[in-house]
Order: structure tokens, then sequence, then C-alpha cells
């Protein structure tokens, strides 16, 4: 497959966030020409682009802008052969702050790249969904007919993305197709995330402060979630198709944080911080994936195992803690 990649010109919306980045990375490695939509800001920060190595960066085409401006996406989506959408605000607890916000830019700036691959005729869209966008689990694992429950404004307005995907799918025959991954983890994650947030509390402190212990989450290692996206990109006779991106197997955040801390190697008081809760009936108490659709369709699988994975963000975070305010509640 990497033949396939040879060459071709993609975009990636969201390419200085903590996946995006990753699958820029991962693009370049294959052989293909890479632009890369960047939130714009006045310090001219490509985001966690610039811990890229200098050789990779020097070959990505940078372009700042803002999902919602319609003109400056379409620039960014001409002349591309693919685009990935994982631009998006995606802090759950900003979203209860800012909803409107976090809907004009999940839901508008979406439309945006929508309306921007129908128009160049994008060979193929690769849209970012979210586990949140099941809601508490009503079955398990969680199948892609999973009913939709919008349990936060962020996952309300990952599901009116996903429903504006599925009508262009059906209107215009775009040829899109939606991966939705489930609790992706490792180096450079942000400390909004609960890994980070653990990891970075247990280096440095002799308490970690977490919102829920008893949650469960399917966590899945950003190599292997790169690697679903590239599969959902490159396989034939998918466009339409939805998949899950997740392990099957679920852990609490009271379990992960002690599983983290034996690789650590230390001894540190876990306690429940009333601050990291969410609000009773917005709480996701579970999820876990099924992931059999992506395994016999895109032929993907994880090959990360958590414990490894947990190993390598360790052992990053531990070489960068100084890119961490470690214990601050950052959302």
């Amino acid at each position: 497959m990497s033949e396939f990649w040879r060459g071709r010109q993609a975009l990636v919306t969201g390419a200085g966030g903590f996946i995006g980045s990753h699958l820029v990375e991962a693009l370049l490695h294959k052989g293909a020409k890479v632009r890369a939509f960047v939130r714009y800001n006045s310090r001219g920060d490509a985001g966690l682009l610039k811990l890229l190595p200098p050789d990779d960066l020097a070959q990505v085409e940078i372009v700042a802008g803002d999902l919602r401006d319609e003109h400056a996406v379409g620039q960014a989506v001409k002349g591309c052969d693919l685009v990935f959408h994982l631009g998006a605000l995606i802090s759950i607890p900003y979203s209860y702050v800012h909803p409107a916000e976090v809907a004009s830019v999940n839901f508008m700036g979406t439309l945006n790249v929508l309306m921007a691959c129908h128009e160049h005729g994008v060979g193929r869209l690769v849209h970012t969904s979210t586990s949140e966008v099941y809601g508490t689990a009503r079955q398990t694992p969680i199948s892609e007919s999973h009913v939709l429950q919008g349990q936060s404004p962020y996952s309300a307005s990952k599901i009116g993305a996903d429903k504006l995907v599925e009508s262009f799918i059906a209107a215009y025959s775009l040829p899109a197709v939606t991966v939705r991954p489930f609790n992706t983890f490792g180096p450079r994650q942000s400390a909004r995330a609960v890994i980070p947030t653990i990891i970075t509390q247990a280096l440095a402190q002799e308490e970690i402060r977490l919102g829920s212990l008893t949650t469960t989450r399917d966590f899945t290692f950003v190599t292997d979630t790169v690697n679903g996206f590239l599969r959902a990109a490159e396989t034939p006779g998918v466009e339409g198709g939805v998949f899950n991106l997740g392990t099957g197997e679920e852990i609490s955040i009271g379990d992960l944080a002690e599983r983290i801390l034996r690789q650590i190697g230390r001894t540190v008081r876990i306690t429940e911080d009333r601050r990291r809760l969410r609000p009773e009936a917005s709480e996701v108490l579970r999820l876990v994936s099924d992931n059999s659709l992506a395994v016999q369709r895109l032929g993907w699988k994880p090959s990360v195992a958590l414990d490894e994975g947990l190993r390598l963000t360790i052992e990053w975070i531990r070489d960068n803690l100084h890119r961490y305010t470690v214990g601050t509640y950052e959302f």
C-alpha cells in the first residue's frame, strides 16, 4: 500500500493536534505530500508539528486559518487528492463553558470541509468522529450501529458533524469514510487527556487528582489509530462506511492509574477531585469498542498492547515533563 501514497497530495486539518501531528508524520514517511491546516494564531505556532524532526517538518506545507472560514478551507482543499478532517474543538469540559463556539467549529467547520471536498473533486475524505457520540454504552461491545447520544455539547456537535458527512454521501455521492477513534493515547498528548494527567502527577507529586475513577474506557495507542486513518483512506470500496478504532478492551480509570504507578515504580495517593467530575447525566460511564468491522473491511488491527503503549508514553513524558504544568486541571 505504500505505493498508493507516493506523490499523493494530502490535506490534514487539525494537523497541529495530537493525532494530527502523528498522522502528518506517518504520511510523510509513506511518501505523500502533506498540507497541514492549523488554526491561526499571532504567534505563528503550528502546535505539535513543531515537535516533528526538522527534516520532516521542512517537507510540510503549513496553512493557517480557521475551519469556519469557507474560503480558507476551500483554498486548503484545492489540489488535494485526499483530505483527513481531524480539526475540531475536542475538550468536553470546555464545551460546557463555551457550547456555541464548540458547535460552530465542529459543525460549520465540517460543513466547510465537505463543501470544499465536493467542489474540488477530492478522491476521498476521511472524517474523524469520536466514541463520545455513543454516550454511555447501552450494549457492549459498542458497534457502529449503537444509538448516538449527545451527553455533552461536544458529543452533540460531533453527532451533527457525522450526520452532515452522511448527508453529503447520500446527496452528492461524496467519497467519504468516517472513523470513530476510542480513547487514543501516546507521546505528545496534552494533560487534558487522562493518561498524561495521571503520568505527570505520578512523576512529580505525592497525590494524583482525577475525575471519576469508576468509568471505563478503551485505550488505543496513537500509532494504531493513525494506521486506522491510513487504512480508511487507501482501502478500496469502503466509501460511506463508519469504522470504530478501538482495542475491544476496557479498563476503569482507577485501575489504569494503578497500572501506570506500577510501571513508574511509585506509591502515590489517588483521589477523586470533584472539580474534574462531569455533570452526572453527562458522564459517559462505559466505553468499549466492537472493532470487528474495521478488522474485516479495512484489514486494521491494533498491535500495541496497553502496557507497551503506557511504557512508551511514560518514557516520552518523563523526557518532556518541562512541557507540562503538572497538577493543573487543563480543559
